[in-house]
């Protein structure tokens, strides 16, 4: 299994070679999470569904009610058809496989830069 700093970084790496994209921050808890993303004005998140406390899901419920406006991807191993239906029902704009969606993922954020 691939360390989650090594792949933080890798992913960074390559969403951040997309013109127009830059990282303000992470979290690995659900609440510090939401305070960074309100805090940053982040126009686009990439959430994980497991956090180190609370989930993405918690995330996704207080952006779609405090930043609605904010688009959430979501990155996840734990990509099941439940698991997309719940994200997709809370908002996430994107549900992608962190096994086999990473470049689908880095040309729907592409597509969204202007």
């Amino acid at each position: 299994m691939e360390d989650a700093p090594l792949l933080r970084e890798r992913l960074e790496a390559m969403l951040t070679a997309i013109p127009g994209v830059r990282t303000v921050g992470y979290a690995a808890e659900a609440e510090p999470a939401v305070e960074a993303i309100l805090a940053a004005g982040a126009d686009a998140v990439v959430l994980d569904i497991q956090l180190a406390q609370g989930s993405g899901f918690d995330v996704l419920r207080a952006l779609r009610s405090r930043a609605p406006q904010v688009a959430v991807y979501v990155l996840t191993n734990f990509a099941s058809e439940g698991y997309r239906r719940a994200a997709e029902r809370l908002g996430a704009r994107g549900f992608f496989d962190k096994s086999h969606d990473i470049s689908l993922l880095r040309e729907t954020l592409a597509a969204g830069v202007k």
